[in-house]
């Protein structure tokens, strides 16, 4: 992320000495360009340039500080652990296509180095066959037990399942992977209301979180999924996938101020270690080139 967009910032900065109103402007279409939302990024670069102007700021360093400062508000992290000797759940959704299954087991592989114990993958997406058998290789890699049913069956079901051998065991950690097929949302909907309810009623209570995964390059579009899935059953925190390749990134911020949504986990890569907590100084550094 970091050398696509804040590259575009640094050229906007270059061979300008003295930040004219043409500048500004410039600046509020690169962050519109950078996924953050128009009106946003009109509201912010005329507050900046109004400070600027007052306060005769016009070195580039200065300007993206001042910058840095006033999306500071809107970026928001949450540190997820889940609660010894109770069984959490942790159901992931989000479209086809973001790396969600992926990301399951990412995340499972950080939880098992974090230490948690009686760990468990529900492959909940019975919709699609390479789903569960993906989800079952990254099990079987990473020595992390898989719940499954045949293909077809009850997603709540496996839910039910894992987290009933979970409870059994005297808590844990069920991450379950889910369907994402948004063209037919009305099917998806139910269907993930009835596993919500599930998770809801297995879970101990303050221990059930909803993480979307959104793909960080789709941009405003990650913006329209984050809204028809928290309509649906509510989100807690957001994974961004495709991270390092995206020469946007603003859609964090975005969420942050339309849906007061946090970001728990970044993921940076293919392998099971390219993912990392989110930190939102390091979120804005990187994208503004800080």
């Amino acid at each position: 992320m970091k050398s696509s967009f804040a590259d575009k910032l640094k050229s906007l900065f270059a061979g300008r000495a003295a930040q004219n109103e043409e500048f500004f402007d410039d600046l509020a279409d690169a962050l519109i360009e950078g996924d953050i939302g128009a009106k946003l990024s009109m509201e912010l670069i005329d507050a900046l340039e109004g400070e600027c102007k007052k306060e005769k700021v016009y070195d580039q360093e200065k300007i993206l500080l001042k910058l840095k400062e006033s999306l500071f508000p809107y970026v928001k992290g949450i540190d997820l652990k889940a609660q010894d000797g109770k069984t959490n759940v942790w159901m992931l959704l989000g479209v086809n296509g973001v790396g969600k299954t992926t990301s399951a087991a990412k995340i499972a592989l950080l939880q098992k180095n974090a230490g948690v114990q009686n760990l468990v993958l529900s492959a909940s997406d019975t919709f699609r066959a390479a789903a569960v058998d993906q989800l079952s290789m990254h099990g079987e890699k990473l020595g992390i037990r898989v719940v499954a049913h045949q293909m077809g069956s009850d997603p709540a079901a496996v839910v039910f399942d894992a987290a009933e051998s979970v409870s059994s065991k005297g808590g844990g950690l069920v991450i379950a992977d889910t369907a994402g097929r948004l063209h037919n949302k009305e099917n998806l909907v139910r269907e993930l209301e009835k596993i919500d309810r599930v998770c809801a009623q297995k879970a101990s209570e303050g221990c059930y979180k909803k993480l979307l995964v959104l793909d960080a390059t789709t941009g405003q579009n990650a913006l329209r999924q984050a809204e028809v899935f928290n309509e649906a059953v509510g989100v807690d925190a957001i994974v961004l996938t495709k991270y390092d390749s995206s020469a946007k990134g603003g859609i964090a911020i975005t969420i942050g101020k339309e849906m007061n949504v946090p970001v728990a986990f970044v993921c940076s890569g293919e392998a099971y270690g390219d993912i990392a907590k989110f930190d939102a100084e390091k979120y804005l550094n990187e994208f503004l080139g800080i």
